[in-house]
């Protein structure tokens, strides 16, 4: 009865420590966001590109569902950071304006894979359609 005790211990042990994506590693994603400001007809307005700034980003945890783990809001200057992340994959998410969808959004989505410890994913600028 001990060994089977032991035994049992030792594989709660081993499967509870598996580290799996989401907070606790020392990873990064980052980016800016920028709006783009639209007219009626779908054509980008000269001069209406900006910094989105309050936007908010939603990542999603591995690939097991399509429920977002994590949201922030871009900063004045349209810039976020999802720290501490483990290895993994991910799937980052924002909304932007669609005058053709029946709710006026429709998402634009970014698959991610951390592969290293500490690696930094800068992606850049994400630019979401303003429709005016």
């Amino acid at each position: 009865m001990k060994f089977f005790f032991a035994l049992i211990t030792v594989s709660l042990l081993f499967t509870s420590c598996k580290k799996v994506e989401g907070k606790g590693g020392l990873a990064t994603i980052k980016g800016f966001v920028y709006k783009q400001k639209y007219n009626s007809l779908g054509n980008p307005i000269n001069g209406g590109r900006y910094a989105s700034a309050d936007q908010d980003i939603f990542l999603i945890y591995g690939e097991e569902d399509n429920f977002y783990d994590d949201d922030i809001k871009s900063s004045y200057d349209g810039s976020f950071e999802f720290n501490y992340l483990q290895k993994g994959k991910y799937t980052l998410f924002v909304y932007e304006d669609c005058i053709t969808c029946q709710s006026g959004k429709i998402e634009k989505i970014y698959p991610i894979e951390i592969t290293e410890r500490k690696q930094v994913i800068d992606l850049d600028t994400i630019e979401v359609k303003k429709q005016l």
